[in-house]
């Protein structure tokens, strides 16, 4: 059974001008389960993420500056949401998510998390509606604990994982691989192991293509047992921040292809959501759902 992390606190309420962005997380469980793709049994709610685990990737100044609530202004105008107890105390439980679908990805081959994929948080610092990294946390807590040896992060939302790089930069056991807009956020790229920069309005054929000549490839070299997949969709040509041009169908391949690679490896895989910023909401979830839909249909 596919096994997906989803709280209710990860669409808690923002003040007025910063809700949009977290509608999506309670209509795309609501959405599979109307439409039958999941039922209740799928979702589970995450517990609280332990300090421990943030301090393995992030520095102690910064996560308590988030504890207390003393993070400087600046920095909250870059994180772009208003720092309160209970957006940190979703965060931590987001993270824990992606922590508990990696012991269900052993069993079944692939889990997922309705939210996550918080590339832009850096070990010293936050940005881009992220404050903690799901992924770069429990890539940690995997070598940690020797439930994996060679992790890649797969990450194809359009807007570079700069914070992920960053914190793996001296982990060789980490490869990270950022397929993304080439004008897009954030200005400043940072390097990842393999970046692969896309022009504005990249199609369909010429972003599937890109990604099929590369992973392969990466899966093999780099010998990886476990991967992580930010499936952003604000890849879509109705993205309003994205600037390319890959159309729902093209997205929905993408996926696709990333499963099956995966899976024809049995190599176990983790997915968070990423970003969507369609003005139309439905753009947005329908695009998340098909992520969903097909785990369902490679993988069960």
């Amino acid at each position: 059974m596919l096994k997906i992390a989803y709280c209710p606190i990860y669409s808690h309420p923002l003040p007025e001008g910063h809700r949009f962005p977290m509608v999506k997380y309670e209509l795309i469980p609501e959405q599979l389960i109307y439409e039958g793709s999941c039922t209740s049994e799928n979702f589970f709610c995450p517990k609280l993420l332990s300090e421990k685990w943030i301090l393995g990737v992030h520095e102690e100044r910064y996560w308590l500056s988030l504890k207390n609530e003393t993070t400087p202004p600046k920095m909250i105008r870059r994180i772009g949401f208003p720092l309160s107890a209970k957006l940190v105390e979703r965060e931590r439980i987001i993270a824990q998510g992606t922590i508990d679908c990696c012991h269900f990805a052993k069993l079944t081959g692939v889990a997922m998390n309705v939210a996550g994929g918080t590339h832009h948080a850096f070990p010293d610092k936050g940005e881009g509606f992220c404050l903690l990294n799901d992924v770069g946390i429990a890539a940690n807590y995997l070598l940690e604990n020797t439930i994996a040896k060679r992790i890649l992060v797969i990450d194809l939302d359009v807007h570079q994982g700069n914070g992920t790089a960053v914190m793996f930069q001296n982990e060789p056991r980490v490869f990270t691989f950022s397929m993304h807009g080439k004008a897009n956020y954030p200005l400043h790229k940072e390097k990842s192991d393999l970046d692969i920069p896309l022009k504005t309005g990249t199609s369909d054929e010429i972003y599937l293509d890109s990604l099929s000549r590369y992973l392969p490839k990466l899966i093999e070299n780099h010998q990886s047992d476990f991967i992580f997949f930010v499936a952003g969709v604000d890849i879509l040509n109705t993205d309003k921040l994205g600037h390319l041009a890959v159309s729902r169908e093209g997205c929905r391949q993408r996926d696709e292809y990333v499963f099956s690679e995966c899976k024809r490896r049995s190599i176990p895989l983790v997915v968070s959501m990423g970003g969507g910023y369609s003005p139309r909401l439905t753009d947005i979830v329908e695009a998340h759902c098909n992520t969903f839909r097909m785990a369902q249909k490679i993988y069960f």
